[in-house]
């Protein structure tokens, strides 16, 4: 995914995370054409639900607005032309909804944090809570080689599973193949096993030597699904299921099985311009394109239904702006693991490059980056052809953010939830003034 570094590094394909975050100060490659939305053009005001007046707002925090904040999001998704769009702020100021657009193009249906779509590379999050909680009840250890759960990995027997959760096991990333591409193209209904990836993946050689270095790569939670299977005995979905969506109350998240298409009601629609390669191996979209969809000649594709079984583990939850933020919440405060396991957790983020020790890092199934001088965030990103989407927590001042788009790629190519992310900081904490388009 594109960097918000000031040097602008190559989105890493398909259910990426975001390559960073924010470094203070630093400046975003930002910029825009402003155009009109589908749907509704005077978009609902942002709602607000506060909490009690005796709350302690941190000093980090700037008061929030609720009027300003929709028309503030509203402005910036404009210019991204997302049909549709939601925020889902909690501070300790209280709950702020923001909402733009519509869930399907031609229609005036707005979104809303209850409707479900795909949320990509978020499910990674999940995944790895769930290898931590295997290795907490002693089914598997994270110094296992992943040899021991998944035969025919090239060099499987020095990999081990926290190499996996880290990204730096060196593996080809499978969404990198043109072949998958090009036969979601020919087939948007055809389903994959993670059997059929990992072959992708594996025709490829590694990129490097186990832990010598770190490159995002679906191939790794690809794995991490097999292993999830292998050690705690029951489907992937199962343990999702009974392990986390139960036991935190997450009744609108799940695992699709392996031909289920379909998106339960309520959901959004998801676009993306021209063929899945453009999310799939960072391909940029072509100038006659960028022209063309400004000038509204190019319609996006609908890519709500398209198979997302090549994704499972990597990618393949479906859920709510609701519950990602019950989520990625309840994951960094410690409710989903014992404390050992937490603090295992919490301090598993390793430096990206060695050259920034204090930039983007990332650990098991999550990132953490300081952005500014009182605040810091664990979070995630998602990027599937139809959606791109943003969760994070801040302990230190209990900000939980969540974003969802029914776009993935503006017309200048830039992934749309990511590119609302310094619009939305700024009016979030206090000292920051980063450069939005």
């Amino acid at each position: 995914m594109r960097s918000f570094r000031a040097v602008t590094a190559p989105r890493t394909a398909l259910l990426a995370p975001f390559a960073a975050l924010l470094i203070a100060g630093g400046p975003l490659p930002l910029g825009a054409t402003a155009m009109a939305l589908d749907g509704p053009s005077a978009p609902p005001a942002a709602t607000a639900t506060a909490p009690p007046s005796a709350t302690r707002v941190p000093s980090a925090l700037k008061p929030i607005d609720p009027a300003a904040f929709q028309a503030t999001v509203d402005s910036a998704a404009k210019k991204l032309m997302v049909p549709g769009a939601v925020v889902l702020l909690r501070t300790p100021q209280g709950t702020f909804r923001a909402i733009v657009g519509t869930t399907e193009r031609g229609t005036a249906e707005p979104p809303d944090t209850g409707d479900r779509f795909r949320i990509a590379s978020n499910t990674k999050t999940m995944t790895a809570a769930l290898i931590a909680l295997l290795a907490q009840d002693g089914k598997l250890r994270l110094t296992d080689p992943v040899s021991a759960y998944v035969a025919g990995v090239p060099g499987g027997g020095n990999i081990t599973v926290a190499e996996l959760l880290k990204m730096r096991s060196g593996l080809y990333n499978y969404t990198m193949a043109p072949e998958l591409s090009a036969a979601l193209d020919a087939d948007p209904g055809k389903a994959y096993t993670p059997q059929d990836v990992l072959a992708m993946a594996f025709r490829h050689p590694p990129n490097f030597a186990p832990d010598a270095s770190y490159e995002y790569s679906n191939t790794n939670y690809a794995l991490l699904g097999l292993v999830a299977e292998k050690a705690g005995g029951r489907p992937l979905a199962q343990q999702f299921r009974d392990r986390l969506f139960t036991p935190l109350g997450l009744k609108g998240t799940s695992l699709p099985d392996l031909h289920d298409r379909s998106l339960p009601a309520p959901y959004s629609h998801g676009y993306m311009y021209g063929g899945t390669s453009y999310a799939l191996v960072d391909e940029p979209y072509p100038a006659e394109m960028r022209e063309a969809a400004r000038a509204g000649k190019l319609a996006p594709v609908d890519y709500t239904h398209q198979n997302p079984s090549y994704a499972t583990a990597a990618g393949g939850v479906v859920s709510t702006a609701d519950d990602l933020a019950t989520w990625i919440k309840a994951l960094v405060t410690g409710k989903v693991l014992n404390p050992a396991s937490q603090q295992q957790w919490l301090r598993s983020p390793q430096a990206e490059d060695p050259a920034a020790p204090d930039g983007q890092k990332y650990g098991y199934g999550i990132a953490y980056q300081r952005f500014g001088p009182n605040a810091a965030m664990y979070y995630h990103g998602g990027e599937l052809p139809g959606f791109n989407s943003f969760i994070g927590h801040d302990p230190d001042n209990d900000v939980t953010l969540v974003v969802w788009t029914n776009l993935t790629l503006s017309p200048d190519g830039r992934t749309t939830a990511q590119a609302l992310l310094p619009t939305l900081l700024n009016q979030i904490y206090a000292g920051l003034a980063l450069p939005t388009a």
